[in-house]
């Protein structure tokens, strides 16, 4: 067995080769419903990445998609769910699960100048923060002005109730998630999961969508429609492009929802990150390599034993997330597509309108589907807001204290600061009048496609800086690979295509 020199770690401890606890609980149990039960029970981190990725992307951006192109983009839900939901996410976590160490740790030494990669990635997702809150934010001010309409005193114009219910909407979201531990997010999100998949099965099932076109228009990878139908929104027409491109970023949410999975993978305990010398493993890991797993064939399938929750996780959390994503596009495209053809309806479905609009049709076809969609998008855009904060305050605490380790960053005082500033920057984007398309075509570019895109390389980059006994398998590995490059790729359609919208347009 290998054994890698005794070296002082910053904290002043040594470590040699480490040995790996045999599974215990539902692990270590043969197969059974018992088993089976344990291992859906951990389900946890993926289901507040899940809810964080469910807001305006699906209730809005998607659903219109579905409204002109019917069912043909429905691959691009799938693909986003594969890529994101899958590769990147278990990548990400699967690292953290294994070494010990956080990926912020490992990341800070890419060649270059000392945090570069992760003060840029900070950078990007906390500048268009407010851009996504308001996306999310405004939709639930429009609706809730809907809701209340015949309560509010008529002195005000509609804009500026839709604005102050928005920013009471705000600040609600942001105080309540000052005082959010993570503990009661996860349990919070994992209830929001079930109303989310609950309200769009049961709204799907009662549109009656045509699940033999739904099912070809998944598998149709890189189909475009034909032809597009008159009543298709004109910058859809004009960059079609651009509006699939901004469809699949927001398929899946933001980079920092995917970052963060791996601290939660630690905060859990799963891997090696339950090891009772976890700490000394991590100021080890912090400046060698990750030289301390031992290469006894016993030790490597306990450690693939001990990421079993890791995997369970992220597949339910996927499914979660194509179900409700696809949903929220077959109806658009069961109900919408069709009652737009027949004329019954004003064409486009154009900005901040949507939701209400879309209310106008549920309570059309069924009395009873209005409160489920009330229900279900107010628990995804609540859901969203409320895991944004803890999100990127983990991120950001991590990130800054692996560049700057001789700080301390505080949890509660980046929170603080952090709400502050996405609660002011928001409010004034909100009061703004700024548009819709423009907002989410900017954010899905940049904190979406792009970010993205640069993270599952860091991904890919991760896996390799484990002994090669530790690697993910070879599928998986191809997968992620393949993943990159859809990245990659939508993410330079989606920089061109606004390139060339912005320059046409000027």
């Amino acid at each position: 067995m290998h054994t890698p020199p005794k070296d002082a770690s910053p904290g002043g401890d040594e470590i040699g080769t480490v040995t790996v606890p045999p599974p215990g609980g539902a692990l270590a149990e043969p197969w059974s419903l018992r088993k089976l039960a344990g291992l859906m029970a951990v389900f946890g981190p993926a289901a507040i990445v899940a809810s964080m990725a469910i807001g305006a992307g699906e209730t809005i951006v998607v659903v219109r998609a579905g409204s002109w192109a019917g069912y043909h983009l429905l691959w691009l839900v799938l693909l986003g769910c594969i890529v994101k939901g899958v590769f990147l996410t278990y990548l990400l976590g699967r690292y953290t699960a294994v070494s010990g160490e956080h990926i912020g740790s490992r990341l800070v030494r890419l060649p270059g100048p000392r945090g570069w990669f992760l003060i840029t990635i900070v950078a990007l997702e906390l500048l268009i923060a407010p851009l996504v809150w308001a996306a999310i934010s405004k939709p639930c001010g429009v609706l809730l002005h809907y809701l209340l309409v015949d309560l509010l005193p008529t002195s005000l114009a509609p804009t500026v109730w839709e604005n102050l219910l928005t920013t009471g909407f705000l600040a609600l979201a942001c105080s309540l998630g000052l005082a959010l531990s993570f503990q009661r997010l996860e349990k919070q999100q994992i209830v929001i999961c079930g109303i989310l998949v609950g309200g769009t099965i049961i709204g799907t099932l009662m549109v009656c969508p045509d699940f033999r076109q739904a099912l070809l228009g998944s598998l149709s990878f890189g189909k475009i429609p034909e032809q597009f139908p008159e009543w298709t929104p004109n910058d859809a027409r004009q960059n079609p492009l651009l509006t699939m491109a901004t469809t699949f970023g927001y398929v899946g949410g933001t980079v920092m929802g995917y970052l963060v999975y791996a601290n939660w993978v630690g905060l859990h305990g799963w891997g090696l990150t339950g090891h009772n010398n976890i700490q000394s493993m991590r100021k080890y890991a912090a400046t060698h390599k990750i030289d301390y797993l031992p290469d006894d064939p016993e030790q490597v399938r306990r450690i693939r034993q001990l990421i079993t929750p890791l995997r369970w996780d992220v597949g339910m959390g996927a499914v979660v997330l194509f179900i409700v994503t696809g949903a929220f596009m077959m109806s658009g495209a069961a109900v919408l597509y069709p009652m737009l053809a027949r004329g019954e309806l004003a064409a486009g479905f154009q900005g901040w309108s949507l939701l209400t609009e879309q209310a106008h049709v549920w309570r059309n076809i069924h009395p009873g589907l209005v409160w489920v969609y009330y229900i279900t998008v107010i628990a995804a855009l609540w859901g969203t807001l409320q895991a944004f904060p803890e999100a990127y305050t983990r991120v950001t605490q991590e990130f800054f204290q692996a560049v700057w380790p001789r700080r301390s960053w505080n949890y509660d005082t980046l929170r603080a600061i952090i709400c502050v500033y996405l609660f002011v920057f928001t409010t004034a984007l909100v009061w703004s009048g700024a548009s819709f398309d423009v907002l989410i075509q900017i954010a899905s570019f940049l904190v979406s496609n792009l970010a993205l895109a640069l993270v599952m390389f860091a991904a890919l980059y991760l896996n390799f800086q484990l002994p090669p006994a530790y690697r993910t398998r070879l599928p998986m590995l191809i997968g992620g690979v393949i993943s990159a490059a859809v990245l990659s790729a939508f993410a330079a359609v989606s920089g061109w295509g606004l390139a060339i919208k912005w320059l046409g347009s000027g």
